[in-house]
């Protein structure tokens, strides 16, 4: 599968809440870092998070990738995000986002998928609280203090 093809299968997968068509993308031990709920490890995991954890309170998911480099073990591309909230004080609101996944890539699958997300327009959208968006931020940057890469940034 090209690199274009399987992009385009991975947000076909996430519009059409498809999660078996997802984990195939996976490796058996593949593992989705995704950036509001964390690590799904495993095929059954992964389906499991678009499935249930993607659709629990929202619909109408968009997702299109732009820019893809790879060198075949890695895969950065840049991507759009949207999905129309079902959360009672979002009252609606299509909230969106940009960021850029980074995928480590074997025998054609992804083992791992990390991305970096600018989420702070979807808060917005969402109307989330400041004690809630505090709490999602402090969240991210102790997760980006454990990384082994940013020990040096740290002494």
């Amino acid at each position: 599968m090209t690199t274009t093809a399987m992009l385009r299968a991975f947000c076909d997968a996430v519009e059409q809440r498809n999660g078996k068509a997802f984990a195939e993308l996976f490796t058996e031990d593949g593992v989705y870092h995704d950036v509001f709920y964390g690590a799904f490890e495993g095929r059954t995991k992964i389906a499991e998070m678009v499935d249930d954890w993607f659709y629990r309170t929202a619909t109408d998911f968009r997702w299109d990738m732009h820019d893809p480099v790879t060198n075949g073990t890695t895969l950065y591309a840049r991507y759009t995000f949207s999905y129309r909230s079902t959360l009672p004080e979002a009252g609606g609101a299509r909230a969106m986002f940009e960021g850029v996944a980074i995928m480590t890539l074997r025998d054609g699958k992804i083992a791992g998928y990390h991305e970096v997300a600018n989420t702070a327009p979807a808060f917005v959208d969402l109307k989330f609280a400041p004690e809630r968006i505090a709490k999602i931020v402090g969240k991210q940057g102790a997760e980006l203090k454990a990384r082994p890469e940013m020990k040096r940034h740290l002494a």
